[in-house]
């Protein structure tokens, strides 16, 4: 399957449609101005463009007469394809993009999605799809594609009426890394407040590739740390010099408690454990070229130009490479936590979702992928599997058993869950194996997410509803017994997709890309 600024990003996911009705224009903003239409910018070829299809202007010209759509949002749409000489804007030739998952889940987190079911079904049904293999003629294709631009154009009169950026917000073309790095910094700050506070981060690292970068950090003693002394340590001081993390110069061999600080922000700061330690996971992430370091701000300061600049209200927002969840309310944070994704092949999807019921000692209904690949031959290996594990068939579909796990010790959602419904069946929960939550990489499960504090978070969801007492919520998450109860006031679930973002103190991130998207990223901006 194809595929957070921490506290105030917000984020993406895949889309399409069917046959969806026109959606009502009446209620949207009157544009006063005339639409400026873009000359069409035959620069943009296969050979530079950042997406490889290109669309038939006539098919356009099709689907502004079908849908009957007014002069304004027509030249609206004209206009962006002109700007990109019809390259497609949110399909290529693996399916949907990026940018149509981002702008699905901005759109939704709207909270105006009048007339666009049928989209955001197909969308679904599409991010379900492991690969496609998409040609530039395909009708259904072509439909989704234009009902999307046809909602940016919408997205834009209701909520923002700035039409400068319209075109612009899906990349058109490759660009080289400095020549993009001076358009980033240039760009209106007005226009992209949520990309502004990474360009200290930006410009500090251009100056850095424009000076040659860093040396390779020596690589023959791999496990270092305070009171030794190796003449590789001298190397790592200056590698920690250049970017920060040590802030005074030292040219000696010896690990100081300074240098145990300088590494343990280091450490912090690429996603690991604060250990005080040079291993050679920290020396991989030293070595990673500056320039490479300066792609990865790019692409992700390219993806937060989708995130609502002011979030309202509270927020749960999941950041999957950076393995941690964040809640927030009107901007502000409230907590932080450790979370388990899904491992490689069971990649937890990204998409907007309201968390709207908590589930105490739940049963897990187990997927039939997982009975088929994981319970059969468990059961074959060990007829009394399904004792030991506390599980029950219920039925059979297809001739596969139906089996849950009864609510228990040995749960694997362990005493609670908590569902915001969508098409993938992912949901937070608890978990019995605690000690995952030691690893940096946490990307462990079947897709759904596992909290290493359910409890905290069942008394912020259900904090609305007094009746819901510390006292209650913990014997409901002992009770050995399923129960249901719905949230007052659903909460909106943002799970989303950043290796770098700059968090509330200005500190710079960057963590490993997990599931290989900025190396998807990184083929197409560059």
């Amino acid at each position: 399957m194809r595929y957070l600024i921490l506290f105030g990003l917000l984020m993406y996911i895949l889309a399409g449609c069917s046959s969806p009705s026109a959606p009502d224009e009446s209620k949207e903003k009157k544009v006063v101005a005339a639409v400026v239409i873009t000359p069409r910018n035959t620069a943009i070829t296969q050979n530079n463009a950042y997406n490889y299809l290109f669309l038939d202007s006539a098919a356009l010209a099709d689907f502004i007469v079908k849908y009957q759509l007014n002069d304004t949002v027509a030249n609206q749409m004209r206009s962006f394809y002109n700007a990109r000489n019809y390259e497609f804007a949110w399909v290529d030739s693996s399916g949907l993009t990026e940018e149509a998952a981002a702008f699905r889940s901005l759109f939704n987190y709207s909270k105006d999605t009048s007339g666009d079911k049928p989209l955001n079904a197909k969308l679904d049904r599409l991010l379900e799809e492991d690969s496609m293999h998409v040609k530039a003629t395909d009708p259904d294709m072509i439909k989704t594609e234009l009902m999307l631009t046809w909602r940016l154009v919408r997205y834009f009169r209701k909520m923002d009426g700035d039409f400068s950026k319209l075109e612009n917000m899906v990349p058109m073309r490759k660009y080289g890394i400095m020549e993009m790095t001076d358009s980033m910094l240039q760009a209106d700050d007005k226009l992209y407040p949520v990309v502004a506070a990474m360009k200290p981060a930006l410009q500090k690292y251009r100056d850095i590739v424009k000076k040659g970068g860093w040396p390779m950090v020596d690589t023959s003693n791999k496990h270092l740390k305070k009171g030794q002394s190796s003449p590789e340590i001298i190397g790592i001081k200056n590698r920690l010099a250049l970017t920060g993390e040590l802030s005074q110069n030292d040219s000696t061999k010896e690990f100081t408690e300074e240098l145990e600080t300088a590494v343990n922000r280091f450490r912090n700061e690429h996603g690991y454990t604060e250990n005080g330690i040079i291993n050679d996971t920290v020396i991989h992430a030293m070595n990673i070229p500056a320039k490479d370091r300066l792609q990865q701000l790019l692409i992700n300061m390219q993806r937060m130009k989708w995130m609502p600049a002011s979030p309202e209200g509270k927020l749960i927002l999941v950041n999957i490479p950076a393995f941690m969840l964040h809640v927030t309310n009107n901007g502000n944070k409230v907590f932080d936590m450790p979370i388990v994704v899904g491992k490689e092949g069971h990649s937890t999807t990204m998409f907007y979702g309201q968390l709207n019921q908590v589930v105490f000692s739940p049963y897990w209904n187990i997927p039939r992928s997982i009975v088929r690949k994981e319970i059969l031959p468990a059961i074959s290996r060990n007829p009394n599997y399904l004792a030991r594990k506390n599980m029950e068939v219920t039925g059979h579909v297809n001739g596969l058993p139906v089996i849950r796990q009864r609510p228990g010790a040995k749960n694997a959602l362990g005493r609670v869950k908590f569902l915001f419904p969508n098409s993938f069946n992912i949901y937070f929960h608890d978990t019995p194996e605690k000690r995952l939550f030691s690893r940096d990489n946490r990307a462990y499960s079947h897709g759904c997410i596992r909290l290493k504090d359910p409890v905290t978070m069942a008394r912020f969801i259900l904090e609305d509803s007094p009746e819901w007492t510390d006292e209650k919520i913990d014997a409901a998450m002992n009770a050995g017994k399923q129960r249901y109860v719905a949230v007052k006031h659903p909460v909106p679930v943002i799970i989303t997709y950043f290796t770098a973002w700059v968090d509330d103190d200005g500190t710079l991130h960057m963590v490993p890309d997990v599931y290989g998207h900025d190396a998807i990223m990184k083929q197409k901006m560059f």
